[in-house]
This record gives structure tokens, C-alpha cells and sequence, in this order.
């Protein structure tokens, strides 16, 4: 079963975010309903230091509005927290104070200690990576958190914000490139004079917050690509640093009319990308992989006492949690199949551990596409697991769900459309792996309702011959061809009988 709704609220020194989550039994975050408004709190401190009341009145706005968002969205509790600008400004303490009485949240105004390990227990817990470092761009502060074995390890909060540097450095329109210059050197140097170390050979980058996201959905707006979702997406420093060329070039004019770009950031954008350029360099990072989770899931986590599993178990707490939000998905049907495939896959033992979990996850998911169609099943299937919220995946590792399911379901379909993230030795295990999935969901839907179908196998000299708990003769003509195929052995079935128990399925 999962929790009772609940809402988190982001007083950042850019923007105000809610977002409104349950967790499934499993530990899957379903965001229920968001809303975000434009701060730009960091630009309302005065020369004295304090936020001004113009800040205070659109702080409040937003608030009432993420409010009304919780209510509507049934959250019976709702965490405010506040940081780099509230935290940073003389009359931070007054500011909050006057929210809390005008508005009845309980706000927080989190550490800089505290955002970081929030947000790094948001951002990784999501994504299948167990060292590294988390760079998380702000409006107004960087956080950095170093982690191994999925656990943080060092952390560190710097005044690095996109916002804060770009009215520090960038005059001009476009920026000139000695202020771009001076902008990453002052980015270097701090990361230096903090002890921020470069990544080890094991570690990667991960990278959260606004500025990031919106690079990364600008990049992505220029390639082909077969998965729609950012969260998982891998910008590699050369694409970054022709990215960064194209942002920083550009009058605030043009700038805004990237392909893209959100609206509101253009002002901000180009000393962010300048940020997260200079912090993949000064690291050593060859490329950043995108989360989309971040501080306020990571409140979420801390809030339901939710540490960060191991990747495997959040892919299937995932997987499942997808599925059984369709009325067409069956578990003990879903446990049977995968059973029958994996079984099929030992046995004819193609090589590849990621193929094998690929099938595993195709085998489970698969009954959801019959919610949008039953005769386009297998299209449909594919296109739910490469839109889905899908947690602790890579993209490679979606795209290559979604071939086997395609593929499956259509020997003539092409693999290319999602494999082209895969190499040539995974596009053919993942041919064998399709045609194995046909099979086993040909099999599962031939076996009664209740019965356990257990696997024993065998091999012969002449092929393959299945033994299956059906009452009839069952000749899969097309499966057979496809079978010799992709394996270069003969597929022959025969009905359970004799000694063969209803319930058992045989290869021999």
C-alpha cells in the first residue's frame, strides 16, 4: 500500500517548487502533482544584505499558491524548507517568521550541510551509480557531496549559484569572454580552496537542480534520441563545452530562443552553464549524468526514514510499482512468465548479464500495454517503460526493455529505433532475448490460471523440445523459424502428458 500523499515545498534563491509524492509500498516516489514559480531571491537582496519586500510579497503569492496544490492533491502533510537566500539574508529570521504567520507552514531554513545530503539522498537514490560526486547549481549556492557505496561521504556548500555569479561577472550582452573567463577561474579556484578533489577512476558525475536539467533538455533538443525523459541523461564535457559556446555567444535575445530553453532562465543561463562547465573540468569529469529527483525528494526519503537501496531493488520496487498502476497487469501472471523466460534464457545461455535483467523487466511489465491496446500490446509496452518513472535505470538500460519488447512482438520491427544506445554484441543477445520472451508469453498464456509451471530443462542433440501443461497439440510455426534463426537449433513441442505433471514445463 502506498503513503498518505505528502507535499514539499522549496523556497530556493531562484525559484519556488512544490512537489506532492506518495511512496509505494516498494519505496517508488510517485509524484502526484508539482507547480513552480519564479523567485529570483537572490536578486532581491539589497546592498544591506536583506530581502526586500517585493520578494516578501511573491514568496508569499507562490506559497498561497502551492497551498492550494497540496490541498487539491489530498496531501495531509506539507514540508517548507528554505535555502541559500533566506539563509544568507540579515532578515532572513524576520522574512520566515512573517510567512509562517501569514501562511501556517511550519518553514525551515535548511544548512547548507543539510541541502547538500538532501539533495544528494534525492538525486542518487534514483539513478544506478554507487560512487561519485553530486553537484547540485542553485540560484544562489552549489552544493557538492562526495559518496561511496551509495552513502555520502563529504559534502560541501559554496556560493557558486548561477544567479549569484552571473550578476557578479556578466555585464555584457552576450558576455565577454574575459568575464566568462574570470567566472570559471573563480569557480576553479574556490572548488580548489575547499579541498574539493578531482573524481576518482570509479566515480561519476551526478548533476540535479534547474540549471542542469534545463542544459540537459537543451542538448537533448539537438540530437536524436530514443528516450523522452531527462532524469538518466548523460552529457558528455564536449557536448557541454559546444553547448556552453552556443549559450554564451548569443545576445539574451536570441539566447531565449534556444530550442529548449525555459523562458525564465535565459537571464541565468549562461552563467550556470559557465558553472557546471568549469566544475566538470576542474573535476575531471568526462560527462554528468542528469537526476531528475533532488532536494525536495530527498526530503521525502528523510521523511519516510527511506536510506538509499542498492539499484537492483530499486529497479524492481520500480518496475513493479509502474505496472500495477494498470488494471490489465496481472503479478502471478507477470512471476510465471518472467519465470518461463529467465528459465529459456539459462538454458540456451546467451552471454550478457544486462540482457538477461532486460528480460527480466520486459517479462514483468509486459501486460501493460494491453491497457492501451491488446493488438499493439507490445508497442504500447514499449512506449509506457521508455515514458515512465522508471528509477535506478540507465538509459541504455530502458532502451534496451523497450527493443526486447518491441522486437518480441514483431520479428520484422527493427531494433534500431531504441537500441541504438547498445553495442553490436547486446543488439544480438537482444534478439535472442525477444524471441524468448515470445515464447515464454506464448507458453504463460497457455497454462491454467493458479498453476505454479515450474521449469526443469534439457537439451537434446536435435534441438530444443518443450514439454508444456496443455491439453492440446501446440505447433508455434512462426516462433519455431524464429527460434532456429537467432539460436541455429530446432524447436519441437510436445503436450504434457504421460508422466509430465500439468503444472511443470520441460525442455529437453
Amino acid at each position: 500500500m502506498a503513503s498518505q500523499p505528502l507535499a514539499v515545498i522549496d523556497i530556493g534563491s531562484n525559484s519556488g517548487r512544490i512537489i506532492v509524492v506518495r511512496l509505494t509500498k516498494g519505496g517508488h516516489l510517485e509524484i502526484l502533482s508539482d507547480a513552480r514559480v519564479g523567485l529570483r531571491l537572490m536578486r532581491d537582496i539589497d546592498s544591506s544584505g536583506r530581502l526586500s519586500a517585493q520578494a516578501e510579497e511573491r514568496t508569499l503569492a507562490a506559497l498561497h499558491d502551492f497551498i492550494a496544490v497540496a490541498a487539491g492533491s489530498g496531501a495531509d502533510r506539507t514540508i517548507a524548507l528554505a535555502t541559500a537566500a533566506v539563509r544568507e539574508a540579515g532578515n532572513g529570521p524576520e522574512f520566515v517568521a512573517r510567512l509562517r504567520q501569514q501562511t501556517g507552514l511550519d518553514i525551515r531554513v535548511i544548512s547548507g550541510d543539510e541541502e547538500a545530503r538532501l539533495a544528494f539522498s534525492g538525486a542518487v537514490n534514483g539513478l544506478p551509480v554507487d560512487h561519485g560526486m553530486l553537484v547540485d547549481v542553485g540560484g544562489g549556492s552549489l552544493e557538492l557531496a562526495r559518496f561511496r557505496a551509495r552513502r555520502a561521504v563529504q559534502s560541501w556548500t559554496l556560493p557558486l549559484g548561477s544567479l549569484r555569479l552571473t550578476d557578479r561577472f556578466l555585464s555584457g550582452d552576450p558576455p565577454k569572454q574575459g568575464e566568462a573567463t574570470a567566472l570559471q577561474e573563480h569557480v576553479a579556484r574556490t572548488l580548489r580552496d575547499a579541498g574539493v578533489g578531482g573524481l576518482r577512476e570509479d566515480e561519476k558525475l551526478v548533476g540535479t537542480g534547474g540549471t542542469i536539467r534545463n542544459l540537459a533538455k537543451m542538448h537533448r533538443a539537438t540530437v536524436l534520441y530514443p528516450i523522452p525523459r531527462l532524469h538518466g541523461y548523460t552529457i558528455t564535457r564536449k557536448a557541454l563545452r559546444d553547448l556552453v559556446v552556443r549559450v554564451v555567444s548569443r545576445r539574451l535575445s536570441r539566447r531565449s530562443q534556444l530550442p529548449g530553453l525555459s523562458t525564465d532562465r535565459a537571464d541565468s543561463i549562461a552563467g550556470g552553464a559557465l558553472v557546471v562547465q568549469a566544475v566538470l573540468e576542474t573535476l575531471g569529469a568526462p560527462e554528468v549524468t542528469v537526476s531528475g529527483q533532488g532536494l525536495r525528494e530527498g526530503a521525502v526519503y528523510e521523511e519516510a526514514g527511506q536510506g538509499i537501496p542498492a539499484t537492483a531493488e530499486v529497479r524492481r520496487a520500480s518496475i513493479t510499482a509502474i505496472a500495477s498502476r494498470f488494471t490489465t497487469w496481472d503479478s502471478e501472471r507477470a512471476r510465471r512468465r518472467t519465470r518461463i523466460a529467465l528459465s529459456l534464457w539459462d538454458e540456451m545461455r546467451p552471454n550478457g548479464e544486462d540482457a538477461r535483467e532486460a528480460l527480466e523487466h520486459a517479462a514483468t511489465i509486459l501486460d501493460v500495454g494491453r491497457s492501451v491496446d491488446y493488438y499493439r500490446r507490445w508497442e504500447h509496452a514499449a512506449e509506457i517503460v521508455v515514458s515512465a518513472d522508471l528509477y535506478g535505470f540507465s538509459h541504455r538500460s530502458i532502451a534496451m526493455i523497450a527493443a526486447l519488447i518491441v522486437r518480441a512482438g514483431n520479428r520484422r520491427t527493427s531494433l534500431e529505433t531504441y537500441s541504438t544506445l547498445a553495442d553490436a554484441r547486446e543488439r544480438r543477445n537482444l534478439g535472442r532475448g525477444a524471441v524468448l520472451l515470445a515464447l515464454a508469453d506464448e507458453v504463460e498464456r497457455r497454462i491454467p490460471k493458479g498453476s505454479a509451471a515450474s521449469v526443469t530443462q534439457h537439451t537434446g542433440k536435435n534441438g530444443v523440445v518443450l514439454v508444456l501443461p496443455v491439453p492440446h497439440d501446440w505447433v508455434p510455426v512462426e516462433l519455431a523459424g524464429r527460434f532456429q534463426r537467432v539460436f541455429g537449433r530446432e524447436l519441437s513441442i510436445e503436450p504434457g502428458n504421460g508422466g509430465v505433471a500439468r503444472d511443470a514445463l520441460t525442455l529437453r
